[in-house]
């Protein structure tokens, strides 16, 4: 799919798109048509639903906190919802959760081998977007 079409993307290619997400190790997006269709995927997702948890993988709580930023300002929130002195710095890797219905989010250590981000999005309605893509990049939105 060319970048051109990115504004006729339905639900349907959009959940195709991601699929190929689906339970990678670590899949990079390396050029820059891929990277703009798979962030047009995720946010067509998003704003299709009624609201979204993610869950990011990453080495250190720095990476974690930069991706949840870039994350929470490409999907609409408030970036003023996280405040980083609310975290305490964990060594080594961490697995930072963000519900977007509460506007929480809670870190721990995390010894599994994925990074990325995961996208859950929830629909009040049964009929509506209700899935989890990914493990997206963690670059995805810089």
């Amino acid at each position: 799919m060319s970048t051109q079409n990115l504004h006729n993307l339905t639900v349907t290619q959009a959940e195709k798109i991601l699929h190929e997400f689906t339970c990678q190790d670590m899949k990079s997006v390396e050029l820059q048509e891929e990277k703009a269709i798979t962030r047009a995927a995720i946010l067509l997702l998003v704003n299709s639903s009624d609201y979204q948890m993610l869950g990011i993988c990453a080495d250190s709580t720095t990476e974690a906190l930069s991706t949840l930023g870039n994350y929470l300002e490409a999907l609409g929130y408030h970036t003023t919802l996280m405040n980083e002195s609310n975290f305490h710095s964990i060594e080594g890797s961490v697995y930072l959760k963000f519900n977007g219905m509460k506007e929480s989010y809670i870190m721990e250590s995390y010894t599994g081998k994925y990074r990325g981000v995961l996208v859950s999005c929830q629909s009040d309605e049964a009929t509506g977007i209700n899935g989890t893509y990914g493990y997206l990049p963690l670059d995805l939105f810089t």
